[in-house]
C-alpha cells in the first residue's frame, strides 16, 4: 500500500514544483515592420543560459513553442532557442485588429516586463508560449498591447451636408450636425475639433462631448439672418485630430435660411390717376394695381378688394379681380354715371395689415356716337363662332353687314381684317350692305379656326370692330381608340376614399365634338366605381376589402360627341392586394372548459378555435399562453390546449388563462382569448379527524352527568367538495361497562349521553367512530378511538393509560350512518287546545319530579366532595371537550381542542 501511495502522490509533487504559470506584458506600436525585437521571454523570465553559472554540459537546451493557435501567431515568430519574440511580415492593424476597441485606453510602455495588466478595455495580442524541457516547464501567458498611432484621417460619411435655419433664428442658437466625422483612431488620435472656411461673419462652430467620447458639432448663429437678402449660405467644414501631425477630413455645408412671415404687401405708388371714355364697351380695361410682398410661398400670396369706404355704384361699375388685381369696365356708361370715381383698393396677406392704394378713374364723356356694324348671318353662328363644313363650295355666303352712323351725319366705310379665304364686298344695289364669303374651299386638315374682324369707321376717325371666329366642321369618321385594350390595376385594400386608380386615355382623330372622347363605366362596373367622363380619371368612392372580393373585372367605354356617336371598349381587371388589417378572431371570447382533477400531464383539455381573414403571411396566426406558461401549453397549429403537469383541484380549483393569438404581418396584430379551467373534484381525499387528535386521549365523565348531555365530539373535514366533502359520523364499535350508553350525532359528530349512569356503570367506554364521506363512486372514510372514563375522578392515571395501551377488542358494526343531504322541512299539523294543555302540564310535572330528584343527589354528593377536596390530588375534568389546559396544575389525560 505504501508503494501504490508514493507511486500515486510522487507525479504531483514533480509537477508543483517544477510547472508555474506566468503572464507576460509588452506593448508596440502598430504598423511596424517585420523583425522589431517585441521582448526576450527567457531574459524576461530569468532563466538560465548556456553563459551562465553552470557548466553548459550540465544545463540542458531550453526550447519556446507557441502553444496557442489563435489570430496572434500570424503577427509575431518566435525563436525556438533564444524565446526572442519579433514581429512577422503581416502588418499589425490595430483597427482592423480590435473593430470594438475604438476609443479603449491603450496599455503603454517599453518591450519589457511589466506587474501590472493593461485596461480590460486595451487592443490585446494573447499567445501561450510553453517552456521546455521539464527542469523548466511552465506555460507563459504573453500579452502585447497594440498601441494607436494616427494613420486615418477623419472622415464625414457624406460628402454635402445640408443644415436649414430659420431666418428669425435667434443668435446662439445651436444646431446639431447630424453627420459628425469618422475616425477609426482613439483617443487624442481621434476628432478633436471642427471649423469652417468661411464663417460669413455669422456662424461658428462648436463641438460637445458625451458621457462616451462622442464628439457632435454644433452650429452656432452668431449674427442676424434675413432670407431676404441671402437664403443660403455654402462653406466647408473641416475635421481635424489630434495627432502628431494632425489628420484633416472635409464636407461641403450647405446652410439654408427658410422663409418666415416676415414681410407685409407695398404698392410701389400710393395713387394711380386713369382715364377713361365714355363710349369705352363693356370689358374695357381700365388699370392693373400690384403689391410686392418679399417674402416666399403662401407667405407672399396677396389678394386685392376694395376697401368698405368705395361706394356700391362704384363697385358695380367696375369689376376687381382679386387676384391679379385687374381692374375692368364691368357696366356701360351712361349719362346719369359720375365723372370721377375714387377707387380704395386693399392689397391683403397672411396675418398683415392691408396695403392701400387710390386709383382715381375720371369719365370723358363722348358726345358723338361711333359707327354701328349689325351682321346678319346666313351660316350657323353661335356667339359670334360661325360653324362651316370644311366641303362647302366657293363663294359659300356666310353674313350680310349692315354699315351706318347713327347720327346720319357722317360717312361710314370699312374693310375686312385678317387672314383667312374670306372676301367682303358691297351688296348692289343697296348703299352700305356689305356680303361676307369664302373665296375658296375650307380644308379641315390645314386650319380648324378663323378669325378676322369688319371694321367700321367714320370721317372723324371713330371707329368700331367687329370680330367674327369661322370655325371648320369635321366630318365624324373616325372612333376612339384605348392606349390599352385590357388594363390591369391593383390596389391595397383599406384605401382611402375616392382613391385614384388609373387616368384612362383614348384619342380620336377627328376633331372638335367629332374628337372629343367622353368616358363612361360599363353596365357590369359595381356602383362604387366611378369614371370622370371628361378626364378620364378612374376611383373607388368607397373602400375595398380583400377579404369580401379580391377581383374584379368590367369593362369601359370611350366615345366620342359626333352625331352618330363612336365608341371603343377596354376591359379593366382590379387585384385587391391583402394588407394585415385583420386581427385573429377566436370563436368564442371566452372559452370554459371542465376537467376532472388528476387529469394526465400533456392530456388534451380543449382545443382552441382561432381564424384569420387576411392571407398569406398575414393569415398565419401562432398562439402562446401568457400567463401560466410554466403549467400550460398550447399546440401553435392545431390550438389544443394540454397540461404539462397533472392537476390538483385541492391544491387549485381553477385557472384562468389568457391565450393571444398573433399574426404574421408588420406589423402584427394580435387578439385575446380568456380561458377559464374548472377542475371537477374525484373523490381522492378520505375526511380528515381534526379533533381527537389521538387514540390515546381520554376525557373524564361524571356519573352525575344527566342523560341528552352533550360529552364531546369528532370533528373532521374533507378536502373535496360537493358530495364528496359531506362528512357522516357513526360508531362501529363499542367497548365498556354499559356502551350503549353514548350515541353520535351522524351529521355533526357531538357525543351525547343516552342513559343514566349508574355505579355498576363506573369505567372506561372505547367508542370506534367512522368518519365516512358520500364520494362517488366509492366513499373514503377514517377512523378514530373516543376513549371514556366515567368515574368522578382520575385517581390513577397510570392505569387508565396502561388501559389505553392495550388493543381493544371491539366487534365492527357495519351499519353505516344515514344523513339526509337535503334540507328538512317541519310540518306543523293544526290542533286543538286542549291536547296542547294537556301534554304542557305533563311536562310540568315531569320537570317538577326531575328537579326534586337531582336535588337530593346534589347534597348526597356534596358531602363525599368537600372529603375528597382535602386530599387535593385529582382534578374535575368538565364535560365538553373545549378545556384550557394551561388552567390546570396537573395533566390527567391528553385532551386536543379544535
Amino acid at each position: 500500500h505504501l508503494l501504490l501511495f508514493l507511486l500515486f502522490v510522487g507525479p504531483f509533487n514533480c509537477f508543483a514544483s517544477y510547472s508555474r504559470a506566468t503572464e507576460l506584458f509588452y506593448s508596440l506600436n502598430e504598423g511596424l515592420p517585420a523583425g522589431v525585437l517585441i521582448g526576450s521571454l527567457a531574459r524576461d523570465l530569468r532563466l538560465p543560459t548556456a553563459g551562465g553559472q553552470h557548466p553548459a554540459s550540465l544545463q540542458p537546451p531550453l526550447s519556446f513553442t507557441l502553444a496557442s493557435h489563435g489570430l496572434g501567431e500570424q503577427y509575431v515568430q518566435l525563436d525556438n532557442r533564444s524565446g526572442e519574440l519579433h514581429t512577422s511580415a503581416v502588418e499589425i492593424d490595430r483597427e482592423a485588429l480590435c473593430v470594438e476597441s475604438s476609443g479603449a485606453t491603450i496599455f503603454g510602455g517599453s518591450p519589457a516586463v511589466s506587474s501590472s495588466s493593461p485596461s480590460p478595455e486595451s487592443c490585446l495580442l494573447l499567445l501561450d508560449v510553453l517552456v521546455l524541457p521539464q527542469e523548466y516547464f511552465r506555460l507563459v501567458k504573453v500579452k502585447i498591447a497594440i498601441r494607436d498611432v494616427n494613420d486615418n484621417a477623419p472622415r464625414f460619411p457624406v460628402p454635402h451636408i445640408r443644415l436649414s435655419v430659420p431666418e428669425n433664428a435667434p443668435v446662439n442658437t445651436r444646431l446639431a450636425i447630424e453627420h459628425p466625422a469618422l475616425d477609426p483612431d482613439m483617443g487624442t488620435n481621434g476628432v478633436q475639433t471642427y471649423r469652417l472656411r468661411d464663417n460669413y461673419g455669422v456662424f461658428t462652430l462648436d463641438v460637445e462631448e458625451n458621457e462616451n467620447g462622442e464628439r457632435t458639432p454644433y452650429l452656432i448663429v452668431m449674427g442676424a439672418l434675413d432670407r431676404e437678402t441671402q437664403d443660403e449660405y455654402v462653406t466647408v467644414i473641416v475635421a481635424e485630430d489630434g495627432g502628431t501631425p494632425p489628420l484633416v477630413g472635409s464636407a461641403t455645408l450647405t446652410i439654408g435660411i427658410s422663409d418666415i412671415n416676415d414681410n407685409c404687401p407695398q404698392f410701389n405708388d400710393s395713387q394711380l390717376n386713369v382715364t377713361l371714355y365714355g363710349n369705352s364697351s363693356l370689358g374695357t380695361h381700365v388699370a392693373t394695381v400690384h403689391a410686392v410682398d418679399m417674402d416666399l410661398g403662401s407667405n407672399a400670396q396677396i389678394t386685392y378688394s376694395y376697401s368698405q369706404k368705395v361706394p356700391q355704384p362704384s363697385r358695380d361699375l367696375f369689376h376687381l379681380n382679386e387676384s391679379t388685381g385687374a381692374i375692368t369696365l364691368s357696366t356701360k356708361v351712361d349719362g346719369d354715371t359720375p365723372r370721377l370715381h375714387r377707387l380704395i383698393i386693399l392689397g391683403n396677406g397672411p396675418g398683415c395689415i392691408p396695403a392701400v392704394i387710390t386709383v382715381l378713374v375720371t369719365i370723358i364723356k363722348v358726345m358723338m356716337r361711333p359707327p354701328e356694324v349689325v351682321p346678319r348671318f346666313i351660316a350657323n353662328e353661335v356667339e359670334g363662332v360661325v360653324y362651316l363644313k370644311e366641303l362647302e363650295p366657293i363663294n359659300t355666303p356666310i353674313a350680310f353687314f349692315t354699315i351706318k352712323d347713327p347720327d346720319e351725319k357722317y360717312k361710314v366705310s370699312c374693310y375686312l381684317d385678317g387672314d383667312g379665304p374670306f372676301r367682303l364686298s358691297p351688296y348692289k344695289p343697296y348703299n352700305n350692305e356689305y356680303l361676307l364669303e369664302t373665296t375658296k374651299p375650307l380644308d379641315f386638315e390645314t386650319q380648324q379656326l378663323y378669325e378676322i374682324s369688319v371694321v367700321a369707321w367714320n370721317s372723324e376717325g371713330f371707329h368700331v370692330k367687329k370680330v367674327i371666329k369661322v370655325q371648320v366642321l369635321d366630318d365624324n369618321d373616325n372612333s376612339p381608340v384605348f392606349s390599352e385594350q385590357l388594363i390591369e390595376l391593383s390596389i391595397e385594400e383599406n384605401n382611402v376614399p375616392n382613391a385614384f386608380l388609373t387616368k384612362l386615355h383614348a384619342t380620336d382623330a377627328d376633331s372638335g365634338e367629332r374628337g372629343q372622347v367622353s368616358y363612361f363605366l360599363g353596365p357590369d362596373a359595381p356602383s362604387y366605381f366611378s369614371l370622370d367622363k371628361t378626364t378620364g380619371v378612374l376611383t373607388v368612392s368607397t373602400q375595398l376589402d380583400r377579404e369580401e372580393k379580391e377581383k374584379y373585372r368590367y369593362t369601359v367605354r370611350a366615345v366620342d360627341s359626333g352625331f352618330p356617336p363612336r365608341e371603343s371598349i377596354a376591359t379593366v381587371t382590379i387585384t385587391v392586394l391583402d394588407k394585415n388589417d385583420n386581427s385573429p378572431r377566436f370563436i368564442n371570447k371566452d372559452f370554459s372548459f371542465f376537467v376532472p382533477e388528476n387529469f394526465p400531464g400533456f392530456g388534451e383539455i380543449g382545443v382552441i378555435s382561432v381564424t384569420d381573414a387576411d392571407a398569406g403571411q398575414n393569415g398565419w396566426v401562432a398562439l402562446s399562453v401568457l400567463n401560466g406558461s410554466d403549467i400550460f401549453v398550447i399546440d401553435t397549429g392545431k390550438g389544443v390546449l394540454r397540461a404539462k403537469v397533472s392537476l390538483d383541484r385541492e391544491q387549485q380549483s381553477s385557472y384562468v388563462l389568457w391565450i393571444e393569438a398573433v399574426d404574421g404581418g408588420d406589423p402584427a396584430l394580435s387578439s385575446t382569448a380568456k380561458i377559464t379551467i374548472l377542475l371537477l373534484d374525484i373523490n381522492d381525499n378520505p375526511p380528515l379527524v381534526l379533533f381527537p387528535q389521538s387514540n390515546m386521549s381520554y376525557l373524564l365523565v361524571l356519573p352525575s352527568t344527566l342523560p341528552g348531555s352533550p360529552i364531546t365530539e369528532v370533528y373532521a373535514v374533507d378536502k373535496d367538495t360537493g358530495m364528496n366533502a359531506v362528512i357522516a359520523y357513526s360508531i362501529i364499535g363499542r367497548r365498556g361497562p354499559r356502551p350503549e350508553s353514548f350515541r353520535i350525532d351522524p351529521k355533526t359528530g357531538n357525543i351525547t349521553l343516552e342513559e343514566s349512569l349508574m355505579q355498576n356503570d363506573y369505567g372506561l367506554y372505547r367508542l370506534l367512530v367512522k368518519v365516512s364521506d358520500h364520494g362517488y363512486p366509492e366513499p373514503l372514510h377514517s377512523t378514530v378511538m373516543v376513549n371514556l372514563f366515567v368515574n368522578d375522578t382520575v385517581s390513577n392515571e397510570s392505569y387508565i393509560e396502561s388501559l389505553l395501551r392495550k388493543e381493544p377488542d371491539i366487534s365492527v358494526e357495519e351499519k353505516q350512518p344515514q344523513i339526509s343531504i337535503e334540507p328538512t322541512h317541519k310540518k306543523i299539523e293544526s290542533a286543538s287546545c286542549m291536547p296542547t294543555l294537556v301534554a304542557l302540564s305533563i311536562i310540568s310535572l315531569g320537570s317538577i319530579a326531575l328537579v326534586t330528584g337531582m336535588g337530593i343527589y346534589i347534597c348526597l354528593r356534596k358531602g363525599k366532595k368537600h372529603h375528597r377536596a382535602d386530599e387535593n390530588l385529582e382534578v374535575q375534568i368538565p364535560l365538553n371537550g373545549r378545556i384550557n389546559l394551561h388552567m390546570l396544575e396537573k395533566k390527567p389525560m391528553e385532551i386536543s381542542n379544535i
